[in-house]
């Protein structure tokens, strides 16, 4: 399998090269990013655990999905792309915001990315794809901060970035 290709970014998103994934992670060059989240009518995020031999974070839980964009792909595009070939299913999904974020994995990878985040809505059961994806479950929002706090150490590193972000912008955006 060829290795997948990121694609280099400045700190306005403007392309400025393509690099070998891992290179890009040994480096700790800024590139574009995604991560979606999907939730269900009750309020309740669908949670991932990374496949047990993934080169990082294995069996640590995390948003629904996320990956990296390819040439020519739409933020949109990229997140319903990696959504199927994980999760199983195909949603509707809106940009909410974007930020940028450095953090280093006990590895010597370290992930620097300019991250688009994606909200869907969804009240099935995925149809998980084993090779990513070692189990999944849906969480209350309010629940998942406060398993963060107690046991950090389950979680993906940058998903306890995001999900600060994602919690924050969700706070901010409440139906009055």
């Amino acid at each position: 399998m060829r290795e997948e290709k990121v694609i280099l970014v400045d700190q306005n998103d403007e392309p400025i090269g393509l690099m070998e994934k891992i290179a890009a992670h040994e480096q700790a060059l800024l590139h574009r990013a995604f991560s979606v989240f999907v939730l269900n009518d009750k309020n309740e995020i669908m949670l991932q655990q990374r496949a047990a031999h993934k080169y990082h974070s294995p069996l640590l839980w995390t948003n629904t999905c996320c990956s990296h964009q390819r040439p020519g792909e739409t933020n949109i595009q990229a997140g319903k792309r990696r959504l199927q070939e994980e999760m199983g299913f195909e949603v509707d999904l809106k940009e909410l915001f974007h930020f940028i974020y450095k953090a280093p994995f006990d590895n010597g990878l370290t992930e620097h990315e300019l991250d688009h985040v994606m909200i869907g809505y969804y009240n099935e059961a995925p149809n998980i794809n084993k090779e990513e994806v070692e189990n999944w479950k849906w969480m209350e929002v309010e629940a998942v901060k406060e398993d963060m706090a107690n046991r950090p150490e389950v979680y993906t590193v940058w998903f306890k970035i995001i999900f600060d972000e994602f919690y924050h912008y969700l706070e901010n955006h409440k139906k009055a």
